[in-house]
Parts: structure tokens; sequence; C-alpha cells
């Protein structure tokens, strides 16, 4: 009878303490208004972004090609200026007040690119021919970087967390399981396929980062309307064949599309040409 009230004491402190980490580890997505739980101080998520984002660089071949490159950069600085604005104009400029931006074109045959906490951003030089334009290149750069607006590697980071360690803080997890880790950093952010399968984001997520890149892009001076052309040349381009790395964590179908549609007169309302 004590050991079944011991149980039962146990098991209401475990909800109890959980109920708590979700409260006090809720946040919320800039535009969506979404509740979301990240439990990683944003110190410690930016200090492994700089740490990897260093490493990636170290051991992938940037692009020699001195065009394509400054337009990566320009692209991409210019949607750092509208994130910047945006968040600055909505009282939210703290949660950018860390960032180190930094926009890189790695030579590779992969049709992907990402963004880490922090502004930092690689976009493969594979994915060029399906952006064709620089309005193109701001659809795809603009998602990337709302996923790290919208902290849904940190979101992602978390629940995996929860998962596989119980909820133990990543600092404290970098300390006593370094591999386990690096393996989930890994996989959460896509880098190496020797780490299994990318992490997905959810559609809610997708869903999400794409409404927020719509906007950053348009604050930015880019049609928006460019982002259904560009989707649908990535349907197209999977069509009996492998999909391209950014679609198989990515879904782009029809429903996608029509959302994108959906929110064009919304993000429209931000573009100046």
């Amino acid at each position: 009878m004590k050991n079944m009230k011991n149980m039962k004491n146990k098991i209401l402190l475990f909800v109890i303490t959980f109920v708590t980490l979700i409260i006090i580890s809720c946040s919320v997505v800039p535009i969506t208004g979404r509740h979301q739980l990240n439990m990683i101080p944003n110190s410690t998520m930016l200090s492994m972004s700089y740490q990897q984002y260093g490493d990636f660089l170290k051991s992938n071949k940037k692009s020699t090609n001195k065009q394509q490159t400054r337009m990566v950069k320009k692209v991409g600085h210019r949607i750092q200026k509208a994130v910047e604005k945006y968040l600055t104009d909505n009282g939210l400029a703290d949660r950018i007040s860390n960032y180190n931006w930094e926009f890189n074109l790695v030579d590779s045959p992969e049709q992907n690119a990402w963004c880490m906490p922090g502004g930092k951003v690689v976009v493969y030089s594979g994915i060029l021919p399906l952006t064709k334009t620089e309005t193109g290149l701001a659809v795809v750069m603009g998602h990337e970087i709302a996923h790290a607006i919208a902290e849904h590697g940190n979101e992602r980071m978390s629940q995996q967390m929860l998962v596989q360690m119980g909820g133990t803080a990543l600092s404290a997890a970098m300390r006593t399981k370094p591999a386990e880790t690096q393996k989930m950093w890994m996989q959460v952010y896509g880098l190496g396929a020797q780490y299994g399968a990318v992490l997905p984001y959810s559609r809610l997520q997708e869903s999400e980062a794409d409404k927020l890149g719509l906007i950053f892009m348009s604050i930015a001076g880019y049609d928006p309307r460019e982002a259904v052309t560009f989707w649908q040349r990535m349907s197209e381009n999977k069509k009996g064949q492998a999909p391209p790395e950014l679609m198989s964590t990515h879904p782009a179908d029809e429903t996608r599309i029509q959302k994108i549609k959906q929110n064009l007169p919304e993000a429209l309302k931000y573009y100046k040409k």
C-alpha cells in the first residue's frame, strides 16, 4: 500500500514537473502567434550553431563562382534587413539581438539550403538551376531563414530532448552524452549523411516558414508571387525521380501551393518594387 502511494506521488510529481516545464518553456512564433515548446536557452542554441557552422564550412567547399556567390550574399542581406525591420517594428528586436548573420554558397549538387540559429545560412549550388532568378532564390532563403526566426530548430531539439533524454538540459547532455547530442543536432539541421535521416519539420512548421518567408521576401522587395512558380517547378522536378534534398523533408504538393496562394494577399501588402 505504501509502495503504491509512493508510486502515485512520483507520478504526480512527474506530471507537475512536466506541465511546469511546458509552461515556462513556451514561446510564441512571430506573425502566426502559435505557442511552441522551446526548452533550450537561446544562448546555448547560438553557441552550438556557431561551432557547428564553422565545422561545416571547414569540411565543405565554398563555391568559386563569384557571380552566384554575390547573388546569395545580396539576397541574404536584403532578407536580413527585412527580418530586422519587421521584428523591430513589432517590438521583437530582442529575438535576433545576438544574431551574427552569414551567407555562404557551397559547391554541391544537392538541391538544398538551410539556416541555423543566429542567421547562419548555407545555399547549395545544386538548388540554383531550380531557383533560376534572384527572386526564386529569395523564396528559398526567405523560407529557410523563417525556420530560424520561428525557432523551429529549438522546437525540434526540445521535442527530441524530451523523447530521447527525458528533458535533460542541452548543456548537460553536451557534457555527458556528446555523441548523442551531436547526432541529434545533425539530424535536426540535416548536416551529414552519416547521421541518418533528417528529422522532418512538421507540416505546421512548414506552413509557418512559407508564410513568414513570403512576408520577409516581400519586405525585402521581392515579388512573393514567384513562390508559387518556384514550388511548382520543385513539384515538377521530383516527378519520376528521387526528390531533391530540399523536398525530402519539405512537403511540396498542391495543398502547400494552395496555402501559399491564400497567404499572398497578406504578403503583397508588404511588397514594394
